[in-house]
């Protein structure tokens, strides 16, 4: 059955599905789902309705797989109400680089075929292999992202019903009130109704929710991370606390993140330009801060390595920060080479100073990190340091805003890579950065950089590169995390 995982009783992927939905375990929430043909719904594994017999069971990798059998969520468990599936960054082939591409919005702007374009497929084969793989084709993959993005809003602000169907991509109200009525046999109100809404006490025009995340959840180090790289005008870094300008696809937006004391949670505040920016603004937030991963299977499998089950432990859910813009990823990436962090951070204020947009939102001043267009042309203008690195950085900027380089969530990661190595003046380290952090690669390990070597030696691993390297083939598929955890050794002493 493609639409399903293995549904007999006896296969060894179906018993350890079925095993882990029958202890209830919530840290596989989000990473399957299981659907109860004998009432017509499906749950999150976590659900704690009674446990259904394994002949009326089968497990769905997506929520859009399930609708298509004909279920419907389950109202006791809510199993859209959680993390996404960690898989989508792992994975590197078509259907994960599909999903992060519907996740970020793209068929609600450009349709299927826009899709498949991104991809480099026709709309046909995209659609027999998100079928063969995911049991559902795009359509109903981005209806079942526009149905969470609802509920998710619909149950987190005080939006107009109307403003929630628009902000989730829906073509009308009455498409909107089909969907949830199919979807969560509930009306928008009585979903609404249900759910003890949270006051929202912003100013009008902000957004706001309260967005999940993957337990263990370190959000004190991306908090850190992002404080340390802040520029000003661009971002706002405090403890716990980050607002930033952010371009989307129908304009600048602001955003204010805080950590949720005692939950694996951010709190969001959006001030969008247009409401139907909320999806893929929510999707950038939740990359930023590595809100989907798989925290337990990571930590579990580099505390495995002594020279590492310290750091684990004194970092339990330690994230990789992502990023809200990959073309402003590859730019911090090229002018933050062989320097210090605050070196990069001077250069990249006065790159942004100079030739970012100013826009008010929020009743203050903000300064958009300026497009690669805009780099291409006046970056001659205000970049400093050598000038091979120079014209790299503008042949860069000039590649990306003419198509020739494409750096985006569904992009192939070999062939990026390809692509990033074949420019003169860009090396491994500039190329794994990019990777790790623009687009989610779990597996990068930057031997190359001298303060993560330092790190390493600090806990006594080895401090040249190809030593490193070797060692770090144990830590696979988890290298971007262990690199982390080297970084931070460095820092801590």
């Amino acid at each position: 059955m493609p639409s399903s995982l293995p549904a007999p009783a006896d296969d060894a992927l179906f018993g350890e599905r079925y095993r882990a939905m029958s202890s209830r375990d919530a840290r596989f929430d989000g990473q399957f789902i299981t659907g109860v043909h004998s009432t017509g719904i499906y749950c999150r594994p976590s659900c704690p309705a009674m446990t259904p017999k394994p002949g009326n069971v089968r497990f769905y990798s997506t929520a859009a797989a399930a609708h298509e059998a004909g279920l419907r969520a389950c109202k006791r468990c809510l199993p859209d109400a959680v993390p996404g599936s960690p898989e989508w960054s792992l994975r590197d082939d078509l259907a994960a680089r599909a999903m992060r591409l519907i996740t970020d919005g793209l068929v609600e702007r450009e349709g299927v075929p826009g899709l498949a374009r991104a991809l480099g497929y026709t709309p046909r084969h995209l659609t027999r292999v998100l079928m063969q793989e995911l049991g559902a084709g795009p359509l109903a993959l981005a209806r079942a992202h526009r149905a969470q993005t609802a509920r998710a809003l619909l149950v987190g602000s005080d939006l107009p019903t109307a403003d929630v169907a628009f902000a989730a991509g829906f073509g009308s109200v009455r498409q909107f009130n089909d969907t949830i009525r199919t979807v969560y046999e509930r009306t928008p109100s009585e979903l609404r109704a249900s759910a003890a809404l949270r006051t929202n006490a912003a100013a009008a025009g902000t957004v706001s929710l309260r967005l999940p995340a993957r337990a263990p959840f370190d959000s004190a180090g991306v908090f850190a991370w992002l404080e340390t790289r802040a520029l000003t005008g661009v971002e706002r870094a405090l403890p716990g606390d980050y607002t930033r300008v952010l371009r989307l696809p129908h304009g600048p937006a602001l955003v204010r993140l805080r950590a949720v004391p005692g939950e694996a949670a951010l709190d969001c505040e959006a001030i969008p330009s247009d409401l139907a920016d909320l999806a893929p603004l929510v999707a950038r937030v939740r990359r930023l801060f590595d809100l989907d991963a798989d925290s337990w299977a990571i930590d579990a499998a580099l505390r495995d390595d002594p020279a590492l089950a310290d750091s684990v432990a004194a970092s339990p859910g330690l994230r990789v920060p992502g990023c809200v813009d990959p073309h402003e990823l590859v730019f911090r990436a090229l002018i933050g080479q062989q320097i210090s962090v605050a070196a990069a951070r001077t250069a990249l204020t006065r790159l942004a100073d100079h030739l970012g947009e100013r826009v008010e939102i929020g009743g203050e001043q903000w300064t958009c990190f300026p497009d690669a267009a805009t780099i291409a042309e006046r970056g001659a203008e205000v970049l400093r340091g050598p000038a091979a690195r120079i014209r790299t950085i503008l042949r860069v900027a000039a590649d990306l805003a003419e198509g020739r380089l494409v750096v985006d969530t569904g992009v192939g990661r070999a062939g990026l890579r390809t692509d990033l190595l074949a420019i003169p003046g860009i090396g491994p380290w500039t190329a794994g950065y990019v990777l790790m952090r623009a687009t989610r690669d779990p597996d990068v390990l930057l031997t190359s950089d001298l303060v993560l070597r330092q790190g390493a030696g600090r806990l006594g691993l080895p401090t040249d590169a190809r030593s490193l390297d070797a060692r770090g083939s144990r830590w696979a598929p988890w290298r971007s995390y262990a690199s982390m955890h080297l970084w931070a050794a460095a820092s801590a002493h």
